[in-house]
């Protein structure tokens, strides 16, 4: 990348830093209308047992959708951007995090480092999916290959990945936590415990896994989906430390995920995670303000509904064509150095018997 095109993008986050002031009073209207029909239709969801299940699983997708929204919030509040007053973002990020599982310190601390190392192939393995280049997938034993693949396979990380993650992964604290990082932790389990002692106590625990179950599973899923698809899709962005450009991760490694009105506004607008990883100080009510304000960041990679599915096909990324392929196109690839190294081999031999 020249010094020129280094000099234009750095300007973009000039461009969006005037959306990076949040309003107060925006804030605290997101709160009521997310938190406020997500207490609705957990409710509904609950009475809606003395009339069918069906009916409780059919509010339990709603919910769950607004369960994706409190997230949202708790995703501001660990960025300092839903509210200016740090306290403030600290109390509500807490909250919202016992009300999606996930300790607010613990993810803070975590998904920080996601955004500072965001397509770098040195620096993975913290607040990111697991990501195998095509040579170290190659160069990988038969055991850690087999354990990729079933990391990969989509009924594992959309199935499971819900399970292990937000209900076993985000109970525990990191190694070498710092002591508020560990203490919210603790925090954070033990206000769960105690919200769902108190709901179990009131309705039952029979009715309280009726309700509560598929609303966690099918968040979680989703949680992971938005995440999944807005880092992987064919012409993403991966560079190793010495080419590596926070800007170009931003722009070109994060997609515009084009949802419809009604998903957009259930997902807080983090389809626009181009804008996001460019400027995370920008309050998630303020991000298609800034894409549409910015004509430069209208020509991210955008995706849809449809095009995102393809995502399931990706599994390695091969650093020589810079795209993400399947399982399927690098076995064709392993197989020739094999092909190839048996000929050499008959050859050798034969030399030999000459």
């Amino acid at each position: 990348m020249t010094t020129k095109q280094t000099s234009q993008l750095s300007s973009l986050k000039k461009s969006v830093a005037p959306y990076e002031k949040n309003d107060r009073n925006a804030s605290i209207r997101q709160l009521i209308n997310t938190l406020g029909p997500l207490v609705l239709l957990w409710g509904g969801a609950y009475f809606s047992l003395s009339v069918s299940y069906w009916l409780t699983l059919l509010l339990a997708i709603p919910a769950a959708g607004f369960v994706i929204r409190t997230f949202i919030i708790f995703h501001d509040c660990t960025h300092g951007s839903f509210f200016k007053n740090r306290r403030a973002n600290d109390i509500i990020g807490t909250i919202t995090g016992v009300l999606t599982l996930v300790p607010y310190r613990q993810w803070k601390h975590s998904h920080s480092i996601h955004h500072a190392s965001s397509s770098n192939l040195d620096k993975r393995g913290i607040g990111d999916i697991w990501i195998m280049t095509v040579d170290e997938y190659e160069e990988a034993s038969f055991w850690k290959r087999l354990y990729y693949r079933i990391y990969r396979n989509p009924i594992v990380m959309f199935g499971l990945g819900p399970i292990a993650v937000f209900m076993i992964q985000y109970r525990f604290n990191a190694k070498g936590a710092r002591r508020k990082e560990r203490m919210n932790t603790y925090l954070t389990n033990v206000s769960i415990a105690a919200l769902y002692g108190l709901l179990i106590w009131a309705i039952g625990w029979q009715a309280f896994i009726m309700v509560q179950l598929p609303i966690a599973f099918v968040s979680g899923f989703l949680g992971i989906w938005l995440f999944y698809v807005q880092h992987q899709f064919e012409d993403s962005y991966f560079e190793n430390e010495s080419e590596w450009s926070y800007v170009m991760a931003a722009v070109e490694g994060s997609s515009y995920y084009k949802l419809p009105k009604l998903l957009q506004w259930i997902t807080g607008n983090i389809g626009f995670h181009h804008v996001h990883h460019l400027s995370p100080k920008v309050p998630n009510y303020n991000l298609e303000k800034a894409h549409n304000a910015t004509p430069p960041l209208q020509k991210a990679t955008t995706i849809t509904l449809s095009t995102s599915l393809k995502a399931l096909h990706f599994r390695l990324w091969d650093e020589e064509n810079k795209c993400f392929i399947s399982f399927k196109e690098v076995k064709s690839r392993l197989s020739k150095p094999k092909v190839a190294g048996e000929v050499l081999q008959v050859h050798k031999s034969r030399l030999q018997g000459e």
